[in-house]
């Protein structure tokens, strides 16, 4: 079976979340985003260099997981892409990497032209994996 990364905005964790662990039980290697995130608050109270460190490392780490994976999808309900999402699908294309995505981008339609294909479930999507 083909291995899975997921790409998403922060603001979709519970559903990112459920995704992947559907994918997983239907036997598929899921690299997973890190979508922790301190509050607004303690976030702010980092000094400036070591909020760029952090999300530095957690930008190349994600990337590395589009160069291990074999498809990229991307979670983008209703259409929504962030700025590291932007990011993300631009390494795919530029690691050669298919990519699925749940919605066709709403905002940008060269993003949009970048999406193989939209697929709604988990297993619409692991069929697109046979």
């Amino acid at each position: 079976m083909k291995s899975v990364v997921l790409c998403g905005s922060t603001r979709f964790k519970p559903e990112i979340r459920r995704f992947a662990s559907e994918l997983k039980n239907l036997g598929v290697v899921v690299f997973e985003p890190h979508l922790h995130r301190e509050s607004e608050e303690a976030w702010a109270s980092l000094p400036a260099d070591y909020q760029k460190f952090v999300a530095l490392g957690l930008t190349f780490d994600h990337f590395q997981k589009i160069r291990t994976g074999d498809v990229v999808f991307i979670y983008n309900k209703n259409g929504y892409m962030g700025n590291s999402c932007t990011l993300e699908l631009g390494f795919a294309v530029a690691a050669n990497k298919p990519i699925y995505a749940l919605a066709h981008d709403k905002d940008e339609i060269c993003r949009d032209s970048l999406i193989k294909e939209v697929v709604k479930t988990p297993s619409e999507l692991v069929e697109r994996l046979k």
